[in-house]
């Protein structure tokens, strides 16, 4: 605990994550705020009413149990404002149409999340927008990429899948001398372990339905932003009338209340597996910038305080078959395309079809891990006997 330049008592995120965005004596001592379901909301008056004297206006325009989570989260990221959507792409997608117009350039790494591509190359394509996808290792050299008319820049560090480190501070500050609107997808990190706007960038996005609600049984999307940036945000989410559930709201800000216990399992169970498999012999090398020997190590610990529990491996060379059975045979580990919950996940991956300003040539078949919050030595037990299937098929 310490204190602010106001004079005010700070705590650590840990405490925060518990205690911020609840006021339980609004609601007669209850610990969690109330799910509150409505649309109308009444005025008592006819001068309220034309004046705008409620606090809430509109079901879609907010309510107790929305607000609630929008301001956790607006305090933890550090930000003027949060707002709330229906998914992670959706929170990338109001992000991105808040800050372009037509005829704007857009400059989007080459390793973001392949639907946020898929956003690019089709939606903010038919309205007049052009992308240029970028290394993510360009760092401050991204000053050669903008044009006259480029108007943001959209990061997401660890790439997703092959988890290739950007030196955020830097691409900002050349950002911010041109007068460029900066936009990260932070869901790997969470604001835990890496804080975008105490780094410079304008707009943080996170895929809440992965750490936030960390039990697979939520979509949420969340965009933080400041200064021009937030009014942006706040007018398109509005004119929009994008809303999610209050319903929703409850389980994300449920959620928030464990991420740091569960955050620190996480990173704590796949470090200690992302070691195991550099010495496995079936394992060319593991994708983790929090390992020492990752290419994006030194980024990582200088700019980021944690690990979550997602990374990848590449696989020594193996017929397709023996990789089949190797997913196949494993019991603790599903095979499903999210991340971020309970539970432990595999998935295959080749990013090569969708990478441009890159090439990903790699020596093997490569592998997504996502590890949950099961006891760290069987999950390794489930691993080692999935390699021996694999091995016996490889023939």
């Amino acid at each position: 605990m310490g204190h602010n330049g106001d004079g005010e008592r700070t705590f650590a995120p840990q405490t925060e994550v518990v205690r911020l965005g609840r006021d339980p004596f609004r609601f007669d001592g209850f610990v969690n705020t109330p799910v509150v379901r409505g649309s109308t909301v009444l005025s008592p008056t006819y001068d309220d009413l034309v004046h705008h004297r409620g606090r809430y206006s509109y079901g879609r325009r907010g309510n107790p149990t929305t607000e609630a989570l929008e301001g956790a989260l607006q305090a933890l990221e550090g930000s003027d404002g949060v707002v709330l959507t229906p998914s992670g792409l959706s929170a990338c997608s109001l992000g991105l149409l808040s800050v372009l117009g037509a005829g704007d350039h857009l400059l989007m790494v080459d390793t973001v999340y392949k639907p946020t591509r898929q956003v690019c190359d089709t939606v903010l394509k038919r309205l007049g927008v052009s992308t240029t996808y970028y290394d993510p290792l360009v760092g401050a050299g991204i000053a050669g990429l903008i044009g006259p008319n480029t108007r943001a820049i959209f990061m997401e560090s660890p790439g997703s899948q092959s988890f290739e480190m950007q030196d955020v501070p830097a691409i900002c500050e050349v950002a911010r001398a041109r007068g460029v609107t900066t936009l990260i997808d932070n869901t790997w990190a969470t604001p835990l372990y890496f804080k975008p706007h105490a780094f410079g960038v304008d707009v943080s996005i996170q895929a809440g339905t992965k750490y936030i609600s960390g039990h697979a049984d939520l979509n949420l999307g969340t965009v933080s932003a400041v200064g021009t940036a937030w009014r942006q945000v706040q007018a398109t989410h509005g004119t929009l009338g994008i809303t999610i559930s209050p319903d929703d709201a409850a389980l994300g800000a449920r959620g928030l209340r464990t991420m740091a216990v569960r955050l620190e399992r996480h990173q704590a169970s796949a470090l200690e597996i992302a070691r195991w498999l550099q010495a496995r012999p079936e394992v060319s090398r593991v994708l983790h910038p929090a390992l020492p020997t990752d290419p994006g190590h030194a980024i990582w610990s200088r700019d980021f305080s944690g690990a979550s529990g997602l990374f990848s491996f590449i696989l020594k060379d193996v017929p397709e078959k023996a990789v089949a059975v190797f997913f196949d045979s494993l019991a603790l580990f599903g095979m499903g395309y999210s991340w971020g919950g309970y539970e432990s996940l595999a998935i295959p991956f080749d990013c090569a079809d969708y990478r441009t300003a890159t090439v990903w040539d790699v020596e093997g078949p490569a592998v997504r891990l996502h590890i949950g919050l099961e006891d760290v030595d069987d999950l390794k037990a489930d691993i080692d006997q999935a390699f021996a299937k694999m091995a016996a098929a490889a023939g």
